[in-house]
């Protein structure tokens, strides 16, 4: 770890801090930001330990179970639960019609299933695609403004899997792999209307999810369970 540059921000000063690869971390006197920093934790937690007495450290992540013990046994712990599904499209469909936007629940449903939990980011594509007062998916000849999940949610919606494995491979960045399983998660139905079927599906999640964090190529781990999830009896 190494002090990249330092600035003034009012009476406080900002440490731009590099890390080994790509993550990289900014410190704030009294307080610390600290975004993808798995591989610098022992640091941190010497820095930590160091500056104790003097600085307020404040660490923010969306995975808990990745930071390490002594991180945790240093900071007291607070959990900000994601809004239930149904709660987020209910305040999607509340400012759409706040706004006088024409919409049907089916296409309502897509931009939730490719966004969620971000509700700032469904927002934002549900104003980018409300046309003449009217939500669409979409398209090239329709003025909108697409996301490529939106038309993989589509395709998966409509049964078309090899078409969206294709989809997600050609427009996934690396770092999006991990969280596409996730979404294969939280749309269970996507892959059976059963509960068999769903258990089967949690299954074979686990097992590319596992293989994620091994395997020498995330885009064929993904394909493959992708290929088994889809032949899955409905």
């Amino acid at each position: 770890m190494k002090i990249k540059s330092i600035k003034s921000v009012g009476t406080r000063k900002v440490y731009d801090v590099l890390t080994s690869g790509i993550h990289k971390n900014f410190i704030l006197s009294n307080g610390v930001v600290a975004h993808n920093c798995n591989s610098v934790q022992p640091a941190l937690r010497n820095l930590m330990e160091d500056y104790s007495q003097s600085v307020r450290f404040i660490l923010t992540c969306n995975y808990p179970n990745r930071i390490m013990p002594a991180l945790h046994s240093r900071c007291q712990g607070f959990h900000i639960d994601k809004v239930d599904s149904t709660e987020f499209t209910a305040r999607a469909a509340t400012v759409l019609v706040t706004e006088g936007v024409e919409f049907d629940l089916e296409t309502l449903d897509s931009y939730v299933k490719s966004t969620y939990p971000d509700l700032r980011k469904c927002l934002n594509s549900l104003q980018m695609n409300s046309i003449g007062g009217v939500l669409s998916i979409p398209t090239e000849d329709n003025g909108g403004t697409s996301d490529y999940k939106l038309s993989m949610v589509d395709l998966f919606k409509q049964g078309k899997y090899r078409e969206a494995r294709q989809l997600i491979c050609s427009q996934a960045l690396p770092d999006e792999m991990e969280d596409i399983f996730r979404w294969c998660y939280d749309n269970l139905d996507i892959w059976s209307q059963t509960e068999d079927g769903k258990d089967e599906a949690i299954k074979i999640i686990r097992k590319g999810l596992v293989s994620h964090a091994t395997c020498g190529d995330s885009e064929i781990n993904l394909s493959a369970t992708i290929v088994e999830l889809a032949q899955i009896e409905q």
